[in-house]
Formats: structure tokens, C-alpha cells, sequence
């Protein structure tokens, strides 16, 4: 049975957030909305502010502007800044946060002393928490008895036995080796949406925000760059930035030829491939082309194909992954279901549809120099 009925899931509003640290504006009047019962993963490098909103969310940060509502409740506004205890949210952090002198199943029960439960209920909820993360015979143990894997599924534990409206991830997962990571975050995301809170998550790592979310939001020096669906996300990048940040395999400078909406025809030298744009481009035009992993695959002399000698080559698994270098630049994560030789000759395709066209950085620089110092009409 799940715990969907005890849950009175949070929409979230966040509206004109801003915190400064000095110069460093770690939030640039932020905007973001989570619907209630979704799970939201705020992706960005180091710096992008991710860890100073949810910290803002949590109320471990005040806002300097701003304001933060949980449905129509005001948790944090201009001059008002509520507890984080008052908040009903639960928080799971990278560095476990467990309390060294308590059992496991002691770290669990601290987070529902203040719900005023009886001793029975109280340990069966504790009780109840530990054995949906695998952790039902070791509620005795101390956190230096316990694996990293295990602290984590303490902390996990103790986020939901309360029941919260409202579950926070601080990059919880980024102290885990890759194959623990994987089984926790299939974990997190079961419990969460079984329990029916809002949840939001920040990562860096893209892999991660693909599996887990219902929309992804990508963060840049503390600026919001898109919110969307993890598909709308990868086919329809709103800028450079986003899909870069998302996963590409090589980028090529180039020059339009052709322009018809948003499929374009770029020259790479004496060569011409077929890309996809969100942007508004014309003939001439000095472009970026990023290529998604999706995009590549070794063909034979199909067009929109571009030759290329096989720097590296490795075994994945479902088949082998290849490194190769055209005379545009290195183009990784090419993938085949056979192995070809270092140093051999090939044909690369690129599919159209994965690959992408964006005004180049200079380009862009120029113009924003343009309208910067443009005389006012």
C-alpha cells in the first residue's frame, strides 16, 4: 500500500528570487514553478546556483529578493523568512547528514520526535521506513557500521517516514560508486512518487536528470535557461548551453548555405551536412553544429556522412563506442555493434534530425557588443 493518501503534495512558486554573495549573484531574479506530486531536477555546472536554490527552498538560505509560496502558504518573501522546520519538507544531502551517536533506526525516528506519536506508531512508521529501502535489520546499527550505500538509505528513510509534502535532493548520490548510484537512484525515484510528494532534485550529471525527472530545469550563473520535458529537453535545446550541457559527442564551425525554418544546410570546408535550429538563421551565417551521441553511426558513403580515421574504440556492453577524428574536429560515442581497428578508414553519419545549429560564440559576442553600445532610439 502506498502512502499517496497521507500526502498533501506542495506547488511550489518561486517568483524574482535573487541572493548575492558580494558581486557573485548566485540567483538573477529566478523564476521556477513545481506542480504538486512532480518530480523537478535543476541541472547545471559548479556556480550555476542550483545549491542556492534548494538551500532557499529548504529556508536554510534567505532570500535578498523575492519570494517563495508552497500552494498559498508564503514561506519566504521581502523581509519574511519562515523556519525550516515549519516547512514540511524533508531534505536528503550528498554527505548523508546522519547523526554519529544515533542508531540507524534512532537517525529515522528524529525526524518524526516533534509529530508528537505514540512509542507504537512512532516505531512502527521507523520500522516501516527502514524495510522499504532494505534496511530492516539494520536499525541497530551505527552510522560507522554502515556502508555509504546504507547511510544513504538511512537518510532516505528518515526524508520519507514523515510523510512530507515536500522531498529536497542535494546531489545525493555523488559519493556513490556508478553501480550503487544506479540502484539508488531507482530507489529514489519508486519511493518518492510512491509516497505522491513534490519533489525537487539538483545534480550535474545529465544521465542522472534524464531517468529521473518528469521536466528538467537547466540552470546557468544563477539564471533559469529552460524548464521542459527530459525529451522536449534533448530534441529542442533552447540555446547553446542547454545542449551542450545535455550530452554532445563533437561540435564543427561552419557557414549556412541554406536555411528553410528549422532544418539548415551548413559547409564544413568543401563538405555539407544537414542539421536541425531553434534559431533564427539565414544564409551566411557562422554557426556552431554540436552532435548528440544519438546522432552518429559508421555508414557506408551515405550522405551526410563525413570521413574519418578511428582514433579509439571500447566495449560497452550492447557493443562498441569509437572515438574518430574527421578533419573538423573529434567526434566521440560513435557506436556500432562491431569493433572497428584503431587507425582504420571510415564514413561517419550524421543524422539530421540529432544534429544542431547555433550561431557561433564570436557571432553571438559581436551582436550583444552591437546592442549594448547601439546609441538609443
Amino acid at each position: 500500500m502506498t502512502d499517496k493518501k497521507h500526502v498533501n503534495a506542495y506547488r511550489v512558486e518561486i517568483r524574482g528570487a535573487a541572493k548575492h554573495y558580494g558581486t557573485l549573484k548566485a540567483l538573477n531574479n529566478f523564476d521556477l514553478t513545481i506542480e504538486p506530486g512532480t518530480f523537478t531536477v535543476l541541472l547545471g555546472p559548479s556556480g550555476s546556483g542550483k545549491s542556492t536554490l534548494i538551500r532557499s527552498i529548504a529556508g536554510i538560505e534567505r532570500l535578498d529578493f523575492g519570494s517563495i509560496h508552497f500552494g498559498d502558504r508564503e514561506v519566504a518573501s521581502n523581509g519574511f523568512h519562515m523556519a525550516p522546520e515549519k516547512r514540511d519538507l524533508a531534505m536528503v544531502f550528498q554527505d548523508y547528514a546522519l547523526w554519529p551517536h544515533m542508531t540507524a533506526f534512532e537517525n529515522v525516528e528524529y525526524a518524526i520526535k516533534r509529530r508528537n506519536l505514540d512509542t507504537t506508531e512512532a516505531t512502527r512508521r521507523v520500522n516501516e521506513a527502514l524495510e522499504r529501502v532494505g534496511l530492516s535489520a539494520k536499525g541497530p546499527n551505527y552510522p560507522f557500521q554502515l556502508s555509504g550505500g546504507e547511510q544513504q538509505r538511512v537518510a532516505l528513510a528518515r526524508a520519507i517516514v514523515g510523510r512530507p509534502s515536500l522531498l529536497l535532493f542535494d546531489e545525493p548520490l555523488s559519493n556513490l560508486d556508478a553501480d550503487l548510484r544506479e540502484r539508488l537512484r531507482v530507489e529514489i525515484a519508486t519511493l518518492t512518487r510512491e509516497i505522491g510528494a513534490t519533489a525537487c532534485y539538483i545534480t550535474h550529471d545529465q544521465s542522472e536528470a534524464f531517468a529521473l525527472a518528469d521536466q528538467i530545469g537547466v540552470l546557468r550563473s544563477g539564471e533559469l535557461q529552460q524548464i521542459a520535458t527530459p525529451e522536449e529537453i534533448y530534441r529542442h535545446p533552447a540555446n547553446r548551453f542547454v545542449a551542450a550541457f545535455t550530452g554532445i559527442s563533437g561540435s564543427f564551425l561552419g557557414t549556412v548555405t541554406e536555411a528553410h525554418g528549422h532544418k539548415v544546410e551548413v559547409a564544413l570546408g568543401r563538405r555539407r551536412i544537414e542539421c536541425r535550429t531553434s534559431a533564427d538563421l539565414k544564409v551566411g551565417d557562422s554557426v556552431e553544429v554540436l552532435i548528440r551521441p544519438s546522432a552518429t553511426s559508421l555508414s557506408d558513403h551515405r550522405s551526410n556522412s563525413l570521413p574519418a580515421i578511428v582514433l579509439d574504440v571500447a566495449y560497452r556492453g550492447r557493443g562498441y563506442e569509437h572515438v574518430v577524428e574527421c578533419e573538423f574536429g573529434v567526434i566521440s560515442s560513435v557506436f556500432a555493434t562491431e569493433s572497428t581497428a584503431r587507425g582504420s578508414k571510415v564514413d561517419i553519419y550524421i543524422d539530421p534530425h540529432n544534429c544542431l545549429a547555433f550561431p557561433s560564440e564570436k557571432r553571438v559576442a559581436v551582436e550583444a557588443a552591437i546592442e549594448e553600445f547601439a546609441p538609443s532610439k
